[in-house]
């Protein structure tokens, strides 16, 4: 038997953009609702694809909800997977542990949540499927809670689904810590992960998946969005596939700015890079951060004219498309080193002078008088710090060669 699963996590529903908002509420507007788009194209994918069940790996949510609609949304979402017979199967993760989410809807009878008391498995008889999984009870789990799920089904496929950051290793909260060697262990055959919003296949055998988020919600979410294709044949997973859902798009380019001589000739490569990211966009609305990089002479003309730059930068985009949005110019450049201009020092024989004046006669008893004037200025107990000691004389000559050479500051 041939047949597909969908693999999602993150939907992180009506996640806010506060911080898109306060720069342009038009555009916060166009992502805000990229969000709840991109829930629909999860559920027309699912159906139309043929998909057999879909799982949600953990933060369907954001946080409490601010009104009743945000339940509602998903709801009717569900509501048009049960219709079409296919099941969903749900775990809670740390954003929508029950301990965080205190309203509820009621779901169809289609749609399974796992238990945060325990791990818990869910068959699919017919397509001999067994399903382990276990949501949060809250933010903070106990230490045994991946250590609590069930045993392999012989004979069975095996999936288990667990919100958790692995080992903390790829730059988020360790939630439901946990290595890779100790999910192999298990002899599942697909780890359907949540919690980590960068796509990745972390490890084959077995198959160890993060979906990743399925729309960015801020700079640091860039590129591609979606959720995992996941095909069984015969009883064994043959592939993941990545499906890109998002609705609108995160892009950071950095441009190195190195050869500009001012800000206007940084403007034809920022108009280059924004067609680069409209083009890998295909279409979608797109929000761009640009850094200017590189050792540059325009760096501080870049600096004083930022907020100018900027402004040209979103007629750039406007340019490319009516919905190429530039979210920021940062600018990352270093003025090139200042070349020390001439001084009379640098025509003079600094080494021939002190040389000579260190051998001179005369030289040693006005040094000492000079000394001996600024000792009477000084407290008591430095004044042998500047005893007139033929050492003493020395040594301060060879400051004075050091910071004439412009070796000491």
């Amino acid at each position: 038997m041939r047949f597909h699963f969908i693999h999602a996590a993150d939907l992180h529903i009506d996640s806010p953009l506060d911080s898109l908002g306060a720069k342009d509420s038009a555009v916060a507007a166009v992502f805000a609702k990229a969000n709840r788009a991109a829930v629909q194209a999860l559920v027309r994918e699912t159906i139309d694809g043929g998909a057999k069940f879909l799982i949600i790996a953990g933060d369907i949510y954001d946080r409490e909800w601010r009104d009743v609609s945000t339940g509602l949304f998903f709801a009717r979402a569900l509501g048009e997977l049960h219709r079409a017979s296919i099941p969903t199967f749900i775990i809670k993760g740390n954003h929508d542990a029950e301990g965080v989410i205190s309203k509820g809807l009621g779901y169809p009878d289609s749609v399974f949540t796992f238990d945060a008391r325990k791990a818990q498995t869910k068959e699919i008889e017919e397509l001999r499927v067994a399903l382990h999984g276990r949501s949060f009870a809250d933010r903070n789990v106990p230490g045994d809670f991946v250590a609590s799920y069930p045993a392999r089904r012989e004979g069975w496929l095996n999936i288990g689904l667990l919100h958790t950051g692995l080992d903390g290793s790829r730059g988020h909260d360790t939630y439901a810590a946990c290595t890779v060697e100790e999910l192999t262990r298990f002899g599942y055959d697909y780890w359907a992960l949540g919690h980590i919003h960068a796509a990745e296949i972390v490890a084959r055998d077995p198959w160890i998946v993060y979906p990743g988020n399925l729309q960015g919600r801020n700079p640091r979410e860039t590129g591609a969005k979606g959720v995992m294709r996941v095909t069984v044949e015969d009883d064994r997973i043959v592939d993941v596939e990545p499906l890109h859902l998002d609705v609108a798009r995160w892009a950071h380019e950095s441009i190195d700015v190195s050869a500009c001589a001012d800000e206007t000739q940084a403007l034809p490569l920022i108009g280059d890079a924004l067609a680069r990211a409209a083009a890998a966009a295909a279409g979608r609305p797109l929000a761009v951060r640009i850094t200017l990089t590189g050792e540059s002479p325009a760096h501080a003309r870049l600096v004083a004219h930022r907020e100018a730059l900027e402004a040209e930068a979103r007629a750039l985009g406007f340019q490319v498309a009516s919905d190429c949005w530039v979210e920021r110019v940062k600018i990352a450049t270093l003025a090139p080193p200042r070349v020390a201009a001439p001084t009379e020092a640098d025509a003079l024989d600094i080494e021939g002078l002190l040389a000579g004046a260190a051998d001179d006669p005369e030289f040693a008893p006005v040094v000492a008088e000079i000394m001996a004037s600024v000792a009477d200025k000084l407290p008591r107990d430095l004044r042998a710090a500047l005893a007139a000691d033929p050492a003493a004389i020395a040594e301060r000559a060879a400051l004075a060669r050091d910071f004439l050479r412009g070796e000491r500051s």
